[in-house]
């Protein structure tokens, strides 16, 4: 039976908010998002396509260039400006990168390999913010 978007969404922020320490607002780049219109009235400066059924789950925005953004279908990075993006469906897990604050770098990479074999990295915040993009990416990739 194919999950739709909206269970996707349901499976995704349940498993954030279970992993993820209290309060989740305090973080400088990472967010999840209950709807779409949460998203778009915070980043109104950027633009993301969905389909019709599609959700936003999480991002890691940095600025305007530099972002990761998490949906029911695809994860989005855009990277100096540089926008690189795939469908989530066969893809699977590659890296977490160093995300529990060696070094005091606020920021790391992880990333998936895409059913093609192509590699997309996305921004994950360090320490504790970094559950919310690593099992929202863990999760959706398991489900799908």
């Amino acid at each position: 039976m194919k999950k739709t978007d909206q269970l996707k969404h349901r499976i995704c922020i349940s498993k954030i908010k279970r992993s993820t320490i209290k309060p989740y607002n305090v973080f400088q780049f990472t967010k999840f998002y209950e709807d779409n219109l949460s998203f778009f009235d915070v980043y109104p400066g950027i633009s993301v396509q969905l389909n019709k059924e599609e959700l936003l789950i999480c991002s890691t925005i940095i600025d305007s260039d530099n972002y990761s953004i998490l949906t029911t279908q695809k994860l989005i990075t855009s990277e100096n400006g540089v926008l690189e993006s795939g469908t989530i469906i066969y893809a699977k897990n590659r890296s977490y990168g160093n995300f529990k604050e060696y070094g005091n770098e606020k920021l790391t990479f992880g990333n998936i390999i895409l059913e093609n074999g192509k590699i997309v990295k996305y921004f994950i915040e360090t320490g504790k913010a970094s559950m919310i993009m690593i099992n929202g990416i863990k999760t959706l990739i398991q489900i799908t």
